[in-house]
């Protein structure tokens, strides 16, 4: 059995993920993962980590800021790529990943931001009417304020996310706007599955 221990603490995203999930491909034989950050965004991004490589994991508190996060590892798992990239990897050949939409603010274009806000819930309502809906939204930086309490756009952000559109939030961004305890629609992410999100879609569209 082996135990590896990473510490992450005073790591912003995606560090803690990016450090855990290269520890658990290096994990020759089965064992416990554990890592150590301060913050529960990270200990979230973590989970989420944990589950996207079906692990079984656990969370303890030792302060006030320390928080350990136990992954446990039946089998070497090497390169396999988590489960939220698969289905792109595993695409029929000819065939690309879906539509992501990445939303970095909570305007569109530019000019007048009362204009470019009242744009911005069009674009997401419209997002619902089309005939194929994306697979995912992004949300980070500004985009952030769109997912949380009193967005003018959440009624229609959860009706995609009743669809099946996968709706995931910025940790980082959230936790900077002081708006993590207001996330309501869809989950928190962190900037390392922004960028597989990314670079396995078909197509990104940037509103």
């Amino acid at each position: 059995m082996a135990d590896v221990l990473v510490n992450a603490v005073g790591e912003q995203c995606p560090i803690p993920v990016v450090k855990a999930t290269q520890a658990l491909r290096a994990m020759t034989e089965p064992g416990t993962l554990e890592v150590l950050v301060d913050n529960e965004i990270a200990v979230q991004n973590l989970q989420r980590c944990a589950a996207g490589h079906h692990l079984a994991s656990a969370v303890e508190q030792r302060g006030e800021k320390l928080f350990a996060v136990t992954m446990t590892v039946t089998e070497p798992m090497g390169d396999a790529p988590v489960e939220e990239i698969q289905c792109a990897d595993c695409a029929p050949a000819g065939q690309s990943g879906g539509v992501v939409v990445a939303v970095g603010t909570d305007v569109m274009g530019q000019g007048s931001d009362e204009l470019g806000k009242t744009l911005m819930k069009g674009f997401l309502f419209a997002l619902g009417q089309l005939p194929q809906l994306p697979e995912t939204v992004l949300f980070y930086n500004g985009g952030a304020r769109l997912t949380v309490e009193g967005s003018d756009s959440l009624e229609d952000l959860r009706a995609l996310e009743e669809r099946g559109v996968e709706i995931l939030t910025c940790g980082t961004c959230l936790n900077y706007y002081g708006l993590t305890e207001k996330l309501s629609v869809g989950s928190v992410t962190n900037m390392y599955a922004i960028a597989e999100k990314l670079a396995g879609a078909g197509k990104v569209i940037r509103p």
